[in-house]
């Protein structure tokens, strides 16, 4: 046996022992990130050491320190866990090891990439016509779409942005709901428009973003604008009334971007897809495959309406490359030049479910986020905060001295989730809302199940009843 297969049939087998033990393994870490380093520490020697020897000292020294996300009871950050057909795929990916970048160098990978790509824009029932792009996550898939936004607007007045640059520039002006991810101020600086470009507009207290408001707003200013808007803000999952807010922002010359990087999914449900009826009217969506797809993360997608915007402000030519001819070089449509075929794992896990089961998977998160959300706060010290319209709900732990604040309130929460997470059997993460700390509940992953639900409220009602 090689080498190299040697050390893959031993990754293989520690995977599969991974896998197989989630539902018996705490979902948190159990060890320190001192202990962590402690293990992989040390002098670098100067002899190399045998693959399959490599990968058992990792394995080992990493024991403790891997975060369960592929688990069931995994409910924070919106982290999906990775499909059968997804992960074996991304195996694939990784042996190939083609740079999907330009057709020349991965003609298999881009041919996928575009039936991907077509599948993705059909699930989510976007414009035919519009471009799309696989990136690292829904970051980047932000940062594309916005580049294709600043090409556009810019190329409107005249300006060329990709060759003069923003120097003397037309500022162009971000309103985006006071519900943005960080992602989007991150994108709007990466791309030189700067933090003070982007204007946070008050929602409701549904966090949904009122058609006065944005109104109001589009009327202070005659400048280049972006209007960015939620499908699904990232703590209660909250979407912004596309059908009215998206004329509003297209009459007042307005580009608008959707940050979908779970909510969009809803799309794919008959069921909840009149949550978001109207975001198709948007120029640019972005939204994440490793999320509600469940592919292995690093994987974004971003849909661009206008084709030429969108190709305008990635394109790149050099002498070396090879182009394409009639092929779809993704290096066109993307801010990587090297990169993994991440679309690989798209194609996979879309073949694996079918239109009917990424439906199917949609639902059973939404019910599954009901279920867990509406049982916690069904017990004795426990406050419902936002009960859930998708997959995204919020509950508090109220400190049960007398007296107590709203500042004990928070501080009680956050010790009662340290103490949900420790106990093992399910793992969660905090957010502020509206002023309150809360724990913040999100089911996308394919493995999520009643049973799964049931034992992350009993371990709950465990916690609760010994006290924190």
């Amino acid at each position: 046996m090689s080498e190299t297969r040697a050390a893959l049939d031993r990754a293989h087998r520690h995977a599969a022992e991974f896998l197989d033990g989630l539902d018996d393994r705490p979902v948190g870490p159990t060890v320190s990130r001192a202990e962590i380093r402690a293990r992989l520490g040390g002098e670098l020697g100067g002899a190399g050491v045998a693959a399959v020897t490599v990968i058992d000292d990792l394995v080992e020294a990493t024991r403790g320190g891997v975060m369960g996300s592929a688990s069931g009871r995994f409910f924070a950050w919106v982290n999906g866990g990775a499909l059968p057909a997804a992960l074996a795929a991304d195996w694939l990916v990784s042996a190939w090891d083609n740079n999907a970048g330009i057709h020349a160098c991965g003609p298999a990978a881009t041919v996928v990439e575009e039936v991907a790509g077509l599948w993705v824009k059909t699930l989510l029932r976007l414009p035919a016509e519009a471009s799309f792009a696989f990136t690292t996550g829904c970051q980047m898939a932000h940062v594309t779409c916005l580049a294709a936004a600043r090409h556009a607007l810019l190329h409107r007045l005249g300006w060329d942005v990709e060759a003069e640059g923003l120097t003397g520039a037309p500022p162009i002006r971000v309103l985006a709901t006071d519900q943005f991810h960080g992602s989007i101020e991150r994108a709007v600086r990466f791309l030189g428009l700067g933090s003070r470009s982007l204007r946070p507009l008050t929602t409701d207290g549904d966090a949904r973003l009122a058609p006065e408001t944005l109104r109001a707003a589009l009327a202070q200013s005659e400048a280049p604008t972006i209007v960015v808007l939620d499908a699904g803000d990232l703590n209660v999952g909250a979407v912004d009334p596309f059908c009215e807010l998206i004329p509003i922002a297209k009459a007042a010359g307005a580009w608008v971007h959707v940050d979908g990087a779970f909510g969009l999914w809803a799309r794919a449900s008959p069921r909840y897809a009149p949550l978001v009826e109207g975001v198709e009217r948007a120029d640019s969506w972005a939204t994440d495959a490793h999320k509600w797809l469940n592919t292995p993360n690093d994987c974004g997608v971003a849909v661009v309406r206008d084709a030429g915007a969108h190709k305008g402000a990635m394109s790149i030519r050099a002498a070396y490359l090879t182009a394409g001819g009639e092929a779809r070089d993704p290096i066109d449509w993307t801010p990587d030049w090297t990169r993994r075929a991440r679309a690989i794992p798209v194609y996979a896990a879309i073949r694996e479910l079918g239109a009917d089961g990424v439906a199917a998977l949609v639902d059973r998160g939404c019910a599954m986020a009901s279920a867990l959300t509406l049982g916690l706060a069904d017990m004795p010290g426990v406050e419902l905060v936002a009960a859930p319209s998708l997959n995204q709900g919020l509950v508090r732990f109220l400190d049960p001295r007398p007296g107590a604040g709203e500042a004990d309130h928070d501080a009680w929460t956050d010790r009662t989730l340290a103490a949900i997470n420790a106990e093992g059997t399910a793992f969660f993460s905090a957010t502020t809302w509206r002023g309150r700390r809360a724990l913040r509940i999100s089911v996308v992953n394919w493995r999520t199940c009643d049973e799964d639900v049931a034992r992350t409220i009993a371990a709950v009602r465990t916690v609760l009843e010994r006290g924190v």
